[in-house]
């Protein structure tokens, strides 16, 4: 095991603690981005986020200097077909609740990605809340890690990349 990559790990873990968007707080309890390929143009955040305050709010949006575009996108079946598509009106996070985020579902889609995502870097995620503000997030490039069983079989234009 590199170096880099017990870095990254440990980096991961010490974040994966509280962090303040205005007066709220949110906790990150589990983060990792992916792409499928070193040269893929597109790429994925999936954070799972718990609303420690007692306000509801919205992730309405988020960037990254990793990518040039980024948005909040889900899967949905239409005619059973799973397709993904961008989702405007954001993910709610209630009060006391979390959203998590995974493949075949919600996530943070980053489109032309400015470099590729190696394995162990760490990408900073800057999260948009309709009511607390931003939050800034470092989030784990994971490229090994498996896909729920049921999810991340979706496909995204002509590549699989989320």
């Amino acid at each position: 095991m590199s170096l880099k990559f017990i870095s990254a790990a440990l980096l991961a873990a010490t974040l994966s603690t509280t962090a303040f968007a205005g007066d709220m707080a949110f906790k990150v309890t589990d983060s990792y981005a992916r792409s499928a390929s070193a040269n893929a143009k597109t790429g994925a955040a999936f954070i799972t986020l718990m609303n420690m305050s007692d306000t509801d709010d919205r992730l309405i949006g988020a960037t990254s200097p990793a990518a040039k575009r980024v948005e909040l996108h889900t899967h949905l079946e239409n005619d059973g077909v799973m397709k993904m598509v961008h989702v405007e009106e954001g993910f709610p996070v209630e009060a006391g609740e979390m959203i998590e985020m995974q493949r075949g579902g919600k996530h943070v889609m980053m489109m032309g990605l400015n470099g590729s995502l190696e394995q162990g870097a760490m990408v900073p995620v800057t999260l948009t809340f309709e009511k607390a503000g931003d939050m800034e997030v470092m989030v784990p490039v994971d490229l090994e890690r498996k896909p729920m069983k049921g999810h991340g079989m979706m496909k995204h234009g002509a590549s699989n990349d989320s």
